[in-house]
């Protein structure tokens, strides 16, 4: 893979007709500006407890001693350029009502995250959410198009992880097909599952990773029979939206391997403040 600056990446993606003229430098790194808006990238850590708990560290030592970052799951912020407002997204992409708009719009913030994280010479995996529309109105070889950009800036398709929604993890023939699709163009590929009855089909998937509300997971008491199922089906388990303490040490009690989740994040950080990430993509 090229070693590319986030400068050198914004020069190659001016080459690209969805891209030229809509990526731009800002303070912290590139920006995307389309339809009236100003996108930016924030990224939340996944981390692997197994590397955690072998270091002999206390239960909960605090910043950044969680354990190694597996990856980083990035996230979209949106601002209105001629307000000034911050956007909700569901808001955002409502008001998006041809689907073609929607998925230049897609594949820009997944173009501007991918440079924003291999720019900056981020370390292990890149997850990168795709909307559900998106996923509906490409009607086949699903990657192909960002696989062809990655390999344009010389980025490793195979460093990213296409995150495939709830509902459209919920149906099996449909995950399956993506799962395979994505992968033949060298992505791995995470599920986000909205029960756990659904893992067992996520594993005939071929999933690389599995993803889970923590929240849902502790609620149904399924935190246990989730562990073993993951490791019994030899899939990557992680138990996403962490909100507090009490669920971390929660997860902890049942061997949790991968954990993701605003309050980790706002811990390594040293950032104590309220945190409401559920308007993130």
């Amino acid at each position: 893979m090229t070693i590319h600056s986030i400068r050198e990446l914004l020069e190659l993606a001016a080459s690209h007709p969805q891209l030229a003229g809509a990526l731009h430098e800002g303070e912290d790194g590139i920006v995307a500006r389309s339809q009236g808006v100003e996108l930016c990238s924030e990224y939340l850590a996944i981390y692997d407890l197994a590397s955690y708990a072998s270091s002999g560290a206390p239960a909960m030592s605090g910043v950044g001693e969680f354990g190694d970052e597996v990856g980083f799951e990035a996230k979209l912020r949106a601002r209105d350029l001629t307000t000034g407002k911050v956007l909700s997204l569901a808001d955002l992409f409502a008001t998006i009502r041809d689907d073609q708009q929607l998925v230049a719009l897609d594949r820009l913030a997944r173009a501007l995250h991918a440079i924003n994280f291999f720019g900056t010479h981020r370390n292990g995996l890149l997850f990168l959410n795709v909307h559900e529309r998106l996923l509906k109105s490409v009607r086949y070889d699903h990657g192909r198009y960002f696989s062809l950009v990655l390999l344009s800036f010389g980025l490793n398709p195979g460093r990213i992880v296409i995150e495939i929604p709830e509902a459209a993890s919920a149906h099996r023939t449909f995950l399956g097909y993506l799962t395979k699709s994505y992968q033949s163009y060298g992505f791995k590929v995470a599920g986000n599952l909205s029960n756990a009855g659904q893992i067992l089909s996520a594993a005939e998937s071929r999933l690389d990773f599995v993803k889970i509300d923590s929240s849902a997971a502790i609620r149904d008491s399924m935190v246990k029979p989730l562990v073993g199922y993951a490791n019994r089906l030899k899939v990557p388990l992680i138990f996403k939206r962490i909100r507090d303490d009490a669920q971390f040490r929660m997860l902890r009690q049942y061997d949790v391997r991968y954990v993701e989740g605003d309050y980790l994040t706002a811990l390594a950080t040293n950032d104590h403040g309220p945190h409401d990430l559920s308007e993130w993509l």
